[in-house]
């Protein structure tokens, strides 16, 4: 069933001629930090991005067996390209060029030289690029730390080559994201102190990062609006517009009324938007509303460059040029949802063959098998044409967390894996990573929220459950002449469960094409089934006040913990308990044999097995770590199934600190001997 509902129409008006500028001055490359409509334009032949960064150099393509070697190579830390006397090379550039983005996870007090045309013209403390004290990296939106990971997005052009060298002790973990620009391309160099202009130039981007919501909306005579509120029953399309001349959406707003935030991860995922570009049957924007506005599940409020949410309104500002367009929205509940909608254009100026349509898609999971030797590869993006890769939306289901560890149960660290792009053909990515959580902006996981303007983590639950990030490719956007091929290394499989949807922003010419289909709503709603918490490999009964993890126990001396773990209680309080689910596989007498642990700071516990106390207070005080017992609660009766072991934590020895903490290595059921 499809309903309209309005059908927008505006008069021409003539183009503008337009052409890929040669010339650049440092303010036109400063604007390309927050100018959103430079994205829509095509590349020029020879313009590329890519990206040197520490990945592991295990990790290579053999070009004489057509093999991939060791590609889940994982010590991403310390690669370099070569020594070079008593530096190191960590990234090396000819042509026009500059580099938008230096990232880290460890900067070092090591130097770090910018070899720009063969000179040295910045040579500092690696720290001191992020430090927001050294001009001219010392704009707070431009030279920062977020959540660990230091990133610096200030433009270092050159006109013919680019050397970074570093000492020894740089640190560890970089990226340096760069593009490269058609050889008759004129480029000022960068140089250190700025000019005056220059540096107003920065102060400005800087100003626009840093006041997102501020920005004032679009304006000008030839600006139309089309606002309109619709009811969407279900299973139902509703055609919202539709344009038949050439213009250039600049902003897109839209509210779903929806109840509690069951019902809105509910409805967000349901309602679809789509828009169909230049009369195509295909819709170059097929996706569900809540994560086409960059965040998952549900509403969840943040701000960057391109999106932002509050508790009412989504909105957009992504470029969105066509010959003439189509929007509707599907609803593929079984709620009648009412919808407000809200756009923003103007008449498109440039030529429309030199500009690329936006394609927005949704998946959790591309069809397109890759080779084995490929592993652990998972493709977000393959597409063919002529376009600009522009942004991800990544939504993380990891219910168990942890961290990296894929030989161990209970131990699914999903930020470990590295982004690679393969463009235009190329048998090894031009960009090759060091962590998904590093190609998001930050490093060694984030339990907490951060929005920053061309990255963020939207929505967590302290890195298990639900993670929501965006990284927007601006100033770094990735061109692509004839095809684009984008995959993040996913290193545990959708059984664990470790589920990811990617929602994936590009600018591709007309007549290019893409595998991705939206899945049915049934794969898109309710497949984040919460399964029991664990830690320690152990089932937990409920969520514990506190919190349980797993705690890797190969650092402490006093004696060998079953696989170098424990199930690690923190953050309680005495009169707190804990559940630990075990199975008994028939009915008997049975005796409870625990492995513990004891430290300075654990605490005095008292057990129950289904609720009814066993054995007496143990006290888990040690001047050191160690691992202690056996101790053995029983005999106690057990019916065959499924029994809990309860640990309340009743207080602490007058010697320790209070803390309160408890682990627990290993549980084992003994049925009694018979006489």
């Amino acid at each position: 069933m499809r309903r309209w509902v309005i059908l927008c129409s505006t008069v021409g008006s003539s183009a503008a001629l337009w052409a890929h500028a040669e010339t650049l001055e440092y303010p036109d490359l400063v604007r390309r930090l927050w100018d959103l409509e430079h994205l829509a334009v095509l590349p020029a032949a020879g313009e590329r991005c890519a990206q040197w960064s520490s990945y592991d150099r295990r990790s290579r393509y053999d070009a004489q067996t057509d093999r991939y070697i060791d590609w889940n190579a994982n010590g991403d830390g310390t690669g370099i390209i070569r020594e070079e006397g008593d530096r190191v090379v960590l990234a090396e550039m000819d042509g026009p060029g500059c580099i938008w983005r230096i990232w880290s996870a460890m900067p070092g007090q090591g130097r770090v030289a910018l070899v720009l045309d063969g000179e040295v013209v910045v040579d500092l403390p690696f720290t001191n690029y992020f430090a927001g004290q050294t001009p001219p990296f010392d704009q707070p939106n431009l030279s920062y730390c977020a959540a660990r990971g230091h990133n610096l997005y200030i433009p270092i052009p050159y006109r013919r080559s680019c050397k970074v060298l570093a000492e020894k002790n740089w640190g560890r973990y970089y990226h340096i994201t760069y593009s490269t620009f058609p050889p008759d391309t004129v480029l000022p160099r960068f140089t250190h102190p700025l000019p005056r202009d220059w540096s107003l130039a920065l102060t400005e981007a800087d100003f626009r990062l840093g006041v997102l919501l501020a920005e004032p909306g679009p304006t000008g005579p030839d600006l139309q609006v089309a606002d309109v509120t619709f009811e969407v029953p279900a299973r139902t399309t509703v055609k919202f517009a539709e344009i038949h001349v050439p213009r250039r959406i600049v902003l897109l707003r839209s509210r779903v009324e929806m109840g509690d935030r069951a019902d809105q991860e509910r409805a967000l995922r349901e309602m679809v938007l789509r828009a169909y570009w230049d009369g195509d049957s295909d819709p170059a924007i097929e996706c569900p509303m809540g994560d086409f506005f960059g965040t998952a599940p549900g509403m969840n409020p943040h701000v960057t460059r391109v999106t932002w949410m509050d508790d009412l309104w989504m909105t957009t500002r992504w470029p969105m040029p066509f010959k003439s367009a189509k929007i509707e929205v599907t609803n593929d509940g079984e709620t009648t949802r009412r919808v407000h909608l809200w756009f923003a254009h103007v008449a498109e100026e440039r030529p429309l063959d030199q500009l690329g349509r936006l394609y927005v898609r949704w998946h959790r999971g591309l069809s397109d098998p890759l080779r084995p030797d490929r592993a652990p590869d998972w493709p977000f993006l393959i597409a063919e044409g002529r376009g600009r890769f522009c942004g991800l939306m990544l939504h993380v289901w990891n219910p168990h967390g942890g961290s990296y560890e894929p030989a161990r149960p209970g131990h699914y660290w999903w930020g470990e894996g590295d982004e690679k792009f393969f463009v235009d053909g190329e048998r090894f990515p031009s960009t090759f990573g060091t962590g998904t959580e590093d190609y998001f902006g930050y490093a060694w996981g984030c339990p907490d929220r951060f929005e920053r303007a061309f990255h963020a983590q939207t929505m967590t639950e302290g890195n298990r459950g639900h993670q929501s990030l965006v990284r927007w490719h601006i100033a770094d956007n990735v061109p692509f002449q004839s095809r684009f091929e984008g995959c993040l290394e996913k290193y545990f499989p959708d059984s664990v469960p470790t589920l990811y949807a990617a929602t994936v922003f590009w600018y591709m010419a007309p007549g290019g094409r893409h595998s991705i289909r939206l899945p049915p709503v049934e794969h898109r709603v309710g497949y984040w089934v919460r399964p029991p918490p664990r830690a320690g490999g152990f089932e937990l009964e409920g969520v514990p006040p506190g919190r349980v993890q797993t705690q890797g126990m190969s650092v402490f001396p006093g004696g060998s913990w079953d696989h170098n773990d424990q199930l690690w209680w923190t953050g309680a309080k005495p009169g707190d308990r804990m559940g630990i689910r075990f199975h008994v596989p028939r009915a008997g007498r049975y005796t409870l044999r625990l492995m513990l642990t004891r430290a300075n700071d654990y605490g005095i516990v008292q057990f129950d097995v289904d609720r009814r106390p066993v054995g007496s207070e143990v006290d888990l005080y040690a001047p050191a770590v160690s691992r202690f017992g056996p101790v053995d609660l029983g005999p106690v009766e057990l019916s065959e199934g499924a029994h809990v072991l309860g640990v309340t934590i009743v207080g602490s020895n007058p010697s320790a600190k209070p803390s309160f903490m408890f682990g627990l290595d290993t549980l084992e059921c003994i049925p009694e001997t018979a006489p």
